[in-house]
């Protein structure tokens, strides 16, 4: 029997090929990213969590610990709970946090974390007395991911977290410890924005304690147990809050080098003088090193007007042009009234000149060990935008023979800002620059240069990899030039005194003008 082959158009053959082709593509693009190893890290985690979980601990012998499992039936059913809440927390980690999936190091990390946590926390609850260490090991969680990501992600892990220590301590059928981990976790993840001092995680972890303990406490005296009876476990829950700020505090900076972060402490480290990098700025190039604290400064204020992290912008500003340390002669702030060195070069080494301060400057920050948080105030504060002076000298001294000059010729390489805090320092330099060379800079030709600055960014491109509104880019506007007009401030001048007058009309003709100013 014949089975005839039914004829398809050419058309229709062609959307078939190239849907074939797309999801070939799609495939390809999924095995060769992040996703695969991933989803390896989370299988391995649901499968240690499901031993953890699964393990009979009612007698405690260690050989018992390792060999012993819940009846089958049971244990299906934890399975079942365990890969629900893994996968919940997975999305969450997915929609709030995707960069943790793109970077393997990281995936790994935040699953042996947990991971030993809750571990820890089924170890305590094999004695009795010891099931408020699963406490402590929340207020750990909470404290962790508040440092190394933020408040809500902190929040939203803690939460999934919890659920799985429940099952860890076979307090099913309570809200108890829920509510008791929850409320430390909480006070935890929206006290932690910042860590500005060394006494800061005490102090956040003491007032987690303080509502640990009266949750517990609440909770006991709910379940009709008198106070002799219940203060011995609300102290211990109190108690482990409170060592577990004090451990945290000891590790912040293994904490700080395990996630490739820092920590407004660490940022408050940099931003000393004495920092061995920014002496040799100053040294070395110190109209740059002047030109850098004045970019902080008006960085700091920008970023704090649309909220974000002001802190970080001025740190930034101050290593942004740590490359012009290798020649600083090259540049004008530091040429101090002499010739211009670029007079000697042709438009094309000029920019090669100019573009290498990029190039040097992400050399030297790791050869001096800078945190990655701060290079990249060094590789994207002019992103991609035009050196249009030398590009405008190339195009005068071009004559009919020569090919024509192209604008990515004296582009900078990139990469555009992709933080608000990125794009802030970007435009601070691009105005402050721009703002020295202005012979007479009055508050409303200041206004205007920066909006020209900033509308010019903004077509050029410059922002579309950061997530910058409008609203917040008059904002920083209007903070920008509200520092560079109060930095080019008028004074009164002194008055010229003839060389008749005596020392004490002087001294006094002196006096006034300094009281007056």
């Amino acid at each position: 029997m014949l089975f005839l082959k039914k004829k398809v158009s050419a058309r229709r053959q062609q959307v078939r090929n190239t849907i074939a082709a797309e999801r070939l593509g799609r495939f390809s693009l999924f095995i060769n990213g992040p996703n695969p190893s991933a989803i390896g890290v989370l299988l391995l985690f649901m499968a240690g969590v499901i031993y953890l979980l699964g393990l009979d601990t009612q007698d405690k012998t260690v050989t018992v610990l390792f060999s012993r499992f819940k009846p089958p039936v049971e244990l299906a059913a934890l399975a079942v709970i365990v890969v629900l809440t893994c996968l919940g927390a997975a999305v969450y980690i997915k929609h709030y946090q995707p960069r943790i999936i793109g970077r393997k190091s990281r995936c790994l990390n935040l699953a042996i974390l947990l991971w030993l946590l809750l571990a820890l926390t089924r170890v305590g609850s094999m004695y009795p007395g010891w099931e408020y260490l699963a406490t402590g090991t929340v207020i750990a969680a909470a404290m962790i991911m508040t440092i190394v990501y933020n408040q809500r992600f902190a929040l939203g892990i803690s939460l999934f977290y919890s659920i799985l220590v429940c099952f860890a301590v076979d307090r099913i059928e309570t809200v108890e410890l829920f509510l008791t981990m929850m409320s430390g976790a909480a006070v935890c993840c929206f006290s932690l924005r910042e860590i500005r001092t060394r006494m800061k995680l005490v102090q956040v972890s003491a007032a987690a304690a303080l509502l640990v303990f009266i949750i517990a406490a609440a909770m006991q005296t709910i379940q009709s147990v008198p106070p002799e009876g219940f203060l011995k476990p609300a102290l211990s829950a109190s108690v482990i809050t409170i060592a577990v700020g004090i451990i945290i505090q000891a590790f912040l900076p293994i904490i700080e080098r395990v996630f490739k972060i820092a920590t407004s402490m660490t940022l408050m480290e940099y931003s000393d003088a004495n920092q061995p990098l920014l002496k040799k700025l100053a040294m070395e190039a110190p109209g740059t090193f002047s030109h850098c604290l004045l970019i902080g400064s008006m960085a700091e204020n920008a970023a704090e007007a649309i909220g974000a992290n002001g802190l970080l912008c001025r740190v930034g500003s101050y290593y942004h042009d740590i490359g012009k340390i290798n020649k600083p002669g090259y540049f004008v702030e530091n040429q101090m009234g002499s010739v211009s060195r670029h007079d000697q070069l042709s438009p094309a080494m000029s920019q090669l000149v100019i573009v290498g301060h990029v190039k040097d400057g992400i050399e030297i920050a790791r050869e001096y060990g800078l945190p990655s948080v701060l290079r990249q105030f060094i590789e994207s504060h002019h992103g991609t935008t035009l050196m249009e002076f030398f590009y405008n000298e190339a195009k005068k001294r071009q004559d009919e023979k020569m090919s024509p000059v192209s604008e990515a010729e004296f582009r900078y390489p990139g990469p555009k800002p992709r933080t608000k805090e990125s794009a802030i320092v970007m435009l601070a330099d691009a105005a402050e620059s721009a703002g020295r060379s202005m012979t007479e800079a009055t508050p409303n030709k200041i206004e205007t240069l920066v909006h020209s600055i900033a509308m010019k960014r903004l077509q050029d491109g410059q922002f579309d990899e950061c997530d910058l509104t409008l609203k917040e880019l008059s904002r920083i506007e209007a903070a920008l030039a509200k520092s560079l007009a109060a930095h080019h401030h008028g004074r009164i001048a002194y008055p010229k005194l003839n060389s008749s007058e005596d020392s004490q009309t002087r001294s006094a003709a002196v006096a006034s003008v300094q009281q007056a100013q």
